[in-house]
C-alpha cells in the first residue's frame, strides 16, 4: 500500500500550462463571438444599403420631373446625400415654392443627423479626421444598424457597411433615375418608397421587444401624425425625436436610480461595447 506522501501530484508547470490553455480557450471563443456579431452586422449593412439604395431612382426621376437638371440632381445626392431632406427639397421645388423655403425644410429635416452623431460618437469612438469622414455617412439607417449592434468592432462594421454602401448605390441609382426621368413613370409604382421603408422598420422592429420602447415608439408616432397637417416639413420629425429623447432620458434616470449605486453603469465603469478598446 502506498503512503500518502507517496502520491504524485500535477508538476506546477502542466498545471500552468493547463490554465493558460482554458484562459486562450475563453479568450478564442470570445473572439470567434465577436467575429460572427460583425458578420452578422455585414449582412444587414448590405441588405439594407440594397434595399435604400434603389430608392435613389425614384429620387433622381422625380428630382428632374421638378425641375432640376442632371448635375444639380447628382449634387444633392452626393453633398446632401440625407434622403428626408432632398424629398423635401424637390417637394417644394416642384410646388412652386421659393428657394429659401425649399433650404429652410430640407435643414430642418436634416438637424436630425446631428443628434445622430451624438450618439454614435461613444459608440464609434473614431479618430478627430475619421470624424469628419463618418459625418458625411451619418444617416437614418447607418445609425440604426450601428446601434443595432452589441460589440465596438460591429458597431463600427455596421456603420462603415451600411453608409459607405448606401452612399455608393444611392448616388449611382440617382443617376439612373436622372437621367431615364419621365420614362420610369411614377416611382412609386415599382414599389421602391416601400422597399426602403420595410428596410428601416426590420431594423426598429427588433428594439421594441420592450414595454418602454413600445410606448416611446407610440408617442413618437402620434406627435408627428397630429403635427404633419399643421406644421411646416421637418418639424413633426424633430418633434418626435424630441418626444423620443425626453422619455428615453426619463426612463433611464428611472434606472438608474432603481439600480443603485452599486451598478457598474452607475459607478460609469461600463461601456456599453464589452470593454473593447476606444482607438
Amino acid at each position: 500500500m502506498s503512503r500518502p506522501d507517496d502520491a504524485t501530484f500535477p508538476d506546477g508547470d502542466a498545471a500552468l500550462d493547463a490554465e493558460a490553455a482554458g484562459v486562450v480557450g475563453v479568450e478564442g471563443a470570445v473572439e470567434q463571438a465577436v467575429e460572427d456579431e460583425v458578420r452578422a452586422a455585414v449582412r444587414q449593412a448590405v441588405s439594407v444599403s440594397v434595399a435604400t439604395g434603389l430608392y435613389g431612382i425614384s429620387f433622381g426621376a422625380l428630382s428632374v420631373v421638378a425641375g432640376l437638371d442632371v448635375a444639380q440632381t447628382m449634387a444633392l445626392s452626393l453633398l446632401m446625400f440625407s434622403g428626408g431632406s432632398q424629398f423635401a427639397l424637390i417637394g417644394v421645388v416642384g410646388a412652386g415654392g421659393a428657394p429659401t423655403a425649399a433650404i429652410a425644410t430640407a435643414g430642418f429635416l436634416g438637424v436630425r443627423n446631428a443628434l445622430y452623431g451624438a450618439q454614435l460618437g461613444p459608440l464609434l469612438a473614431l479618430r478627430s479626421w475619421h470624424k469628419v469622414v463618418a459625418a458625411q455617412f451619418t444617416i437614418d439607417e447607418s445609425t440604426a444598424v450601428a446601434t443595432a449592434q452589441r460589440s465596438r468592432r460591429a458597431v463600427r462594421a455596421g456603420f462603415w457597411w451600411t453608409g459607405v454602401g448606401i452612399f455608393v448605390l444611392w448616388n449611382a441609382m440617382t443617376l439612373v433615375g436622372a437621367l431615364a426621368g419621365d420614362a420610369l413613370g411614377d416611382p412609386r409604382a415599382w414599389g421602391l418608397d416601400a422597399a426602403a421603408a420595410a428596410a428601416f422598420l426590420g431594423l426598429l422592429w427588433p428594439r421594441l421587444a420592450a414595454r418602454a420602447m413600445q410606448l416611446t415608439a407610440a408617442a413618437a408616432v402620434l406627435v408627428a401624425v397630429l403635427l404633419i397637417p399643421v406644421a411646416p416639413g421637418g418639424v413633426p420629425v424633430l418633434a418626435a425625436a424630441a418626444v423620443a429623447i425626453v422619455i428615453g432620458q426619463v426612463d433611464a434616470r428611472r434606472r438608474h436610480a432603481a439600480a443603485g449605486p452599486s451598478s457598474p453603469s452607475a459607478n460609469g465603469n461600463g461601456n456599453g461595447n464589452g470593454g473593447e478598446e476606444t482607438s
